[in-house]
């Protein structure tokens, strides 16, 4: 189980802004237009609180009915105005909002499948689970209704109090009494919300990380009878998710009580100065009622405003978290690509430990030459599969080097690494769709010809074809299922599809019964056939038609050879494939 210590970063407040610039640059002139057509719309309602004013100068001083209509005319005429120049401004805005999300979306997705491997399972899934769906859904919820509204409101309060100083100065100043407390109250909050929704985010990604863990280890769990101590887990991780949430109630709550305060303290600071002002004779009762009007219509922006503080807050903290990912993945990202053409492996000094002090492998030295084929073979817990994750570039290793073309393969960039090396293991995924869509993940342009080939090269074909819709057919979850062995054949027909020089097969015909892994020991054949390839070998009888077999045992190379000769010397290996071997004939014989 990850601990918060190893959870994906966090953006910095500073780079994260940076990141918001760079996602706006590209939709300046939207963003202008949009700005422009907001100080239009709020400019125009502004006229509304002068008109209003002038009805009430026109009823004390007994007016005509005829200019009194033709203000309330006026009035009608503003509302429309406003109306359809505001509806236009918050159309522009969404559609900035909305563009900027994607562009958000597609770096997020992008970044995030090229982060290293074991970075992602240092973090734990949970931790970029909860970053891709409800941190992306907090964002996206600000954009579409938290950034329209606070563009309008942060417009209406300056345009408003502009309005004000224009009616007199003084109903200015009357009016600014209020900002200290609004602002002490932003700053009281701000300094308390954005710690919160950081630790928030963070113990809702630790705590998807559990429920993962449990559901997904459901089985071990059972049968271990470990299941009061995974509830208690989930339940502990739930309860500090409450926790914080309760928390950030009552800081919402003391933060409307406070703005509470400064809207009564205004109020009636512009009342008594249009009374005074009026009593000089320095104001009409119309221009007093207008500036009052004035300010009780701030009422509902500040406050717009300063409660959009949270979720402006929240969503910066999710906005953080996206960031972070992003700016993770680049750095992992470096410009090498392949170099000589020569897909050799070379393997000089390695040991890695995946906790220190804790080594599993010692000191390996290992060359796979260009098109070989070699097995690697051994007890369970050997180091067979972490050598295989170090020689596809999954993890760098703790020392030593692991060259693929000359090239370490932690620092291929994410399209070379496609073009040289693929990595194919027993956990392999079918993607929800059709099978050809399925196929064409690893070559987009391929075309039918090309599908039913790499199908046929894996005895795949038939079935295939056989299925309700041939390979229009809609696998994965919600359509056909497809059993073990088939995935597995998929999977290497998408490695023919995808065609690297360097193969790494993980014992990729493990989840095959007996007969299944006959038959796919032999599309594993034709898959690798002309490439070089390491194989972690789950049955012996595919490490023994490889061109070299490589013995490990407790992270250490003990022998090398060839099959036969391996036997002959009646080491390690001779002794596995005694074992082996009685073991399949009794299988048999039993069958």
């Amino acid at each position: 189980m990850s601990e918060s210590g190893h959870l994906l970063p966090v953006a910095t407040p500073a780079r994260t802004r940076a990141a918001i610039a760079e996602l706006l640059r590209p939709q300046r002139r939207l963003a202008l237009t949009a700005f422009a057509v907001m100080v239009g719309s709020t400019a125009v309602a502004l006229l509304t609180q002068p008109l209003l004013g002038r009805i009430v100068d026109l009823a004390a001083d007994r007016g005509s009915v005829d200019a009194i209509t033709t203000t309330a005319a006026l009035l009608v005429a503003v509302a429309v105005a406003q109306g359809l120049s505001a509806g236009f401004g918050l159309s522009l805005i969404s559609r900035l909002g909305e563009t900027t999300l994607a562009r958000l979306r597609e770096k997020f997705v992008e970044r995030a499948l090229g982060l290293p491997l074991e970075r992602v399972e240092r973090a734990g899934a949970g931790d970029l689970t909860a970053r891709v769906t409800a941190d992306v859904s907090l964002v996206a919820e600000a954009v579409r209704n938290a950034l329209p509204e606070l563009a309008r409101s942060l417009l209406t309060i300056f345009l408003t109090l502009g309005a004000m100083a224009l009616l007199d100065w003084r109903f200015l100043l009357a009016a600014l009494l209020a900002v200290p407390v609004q602002v002490a109250t932003a700053r009281w909050y701000v300094a308390r919300a954005v710690p919160l929704y950081a630790e928030q985010r963070v113990a809702a990604g630790a705590q998807q990380q559990q429920l993962l863990d449990t559901v997904a280890g459901r089985a071990t769990v059972r049968a271990f009878r470990l299941e009061r101590e995974h509830g208690e887990r989930v339940a502990q991780r739930s309860s500090s998710v409450v926790a914080l949430t309760m928390r950030g109630v009552r800081l919402v709550l003391g933060f409307y009580s406070r703005l509470h305060i400064a809207e009564y303290l205004g109020l009636a600071a512009v009342l008594l100065t249009g009374y005074w002002l009026v009593r000089q004779g320095s104001a009409s009762v119309g221009t007093a009622t207008a500036a009052a009007l004035y300010f009780h219509s701030l009422f509902t922006p500040v406050n717009a405003a300063l409660v959009l503080l949270d979720d402006a807050q929240s969503a910066t903290a999710g906005l953080a978290r996206l960031v972070g990912v992003t700016d993770q993945a680049a750095a992992a990202q470096t410009a090498h690509a392949a170099g000589t053409g020569r897909f050799e492996v070379t393997v000089r000094g390695l040991r890695h430990a995946y906790r220190p002090g804790h080594p599993v492998l010692h000191d390996i030295d290992l060359t796979i030459h260009h098109g070989e084929r070699v097995a690697l073979v051994g007890a369970s817990g050997a180091g067979k599969t972490t050598l295989a994750r170090l020689v596809a570039g999954i993890q760098p290793p703790t020392a030593g080097t692991v060259l693929v073309d000359g090239i370490p393969p932690t620092e291929l960039s994410g399209a070379a690494a496609r073009r040289t090396v693929a990595l194919v293991t027993q956990e392999t995924h079918v993607f929800a769709g059709p099978l050809a869509d399925d196929l064409r993940l690893a070559k987009p342009d391929a075309t039918d010809d090309e599908l039913r080939a790499a199908l046929d090269r894996v005895d795949a074909l038939a079935w295939a074809e056989a299925l309700p819709d041939g390979l229009a057919t809609v696998v994965g979850d919600g359509g056909h299922r497809l059993t073990g062995d088939r995935t597995q054949a998929l999977a290497l027909a998408r490695l023919i599809l995808a065609d690297p020089p360097l193969v790494i097969l993980d014992e990729a015909t493990a989840e095959a019964g007996s007969a299944g892994a006959r038959a796919l020991e032999k599309a594993v054949a034709r898959a690798v056939d002309g490439r070089t390839a390491l194989i972690v070998a789950h049955r012996l009888s595919q490490a023994a038609t490889a061109d070299r077999i490589v013995v490990m045992d407790a992270g250490r190379v003990v022998e090398t050879g060839t099959h036969d000769e391996l036997r002959a010397a009646g080491g390690r290996y001779a002794a596995l494939w005694a074992a082996w071997s009685d073991t399949r004939d009794t299988q048999d014989t039993g069958s």
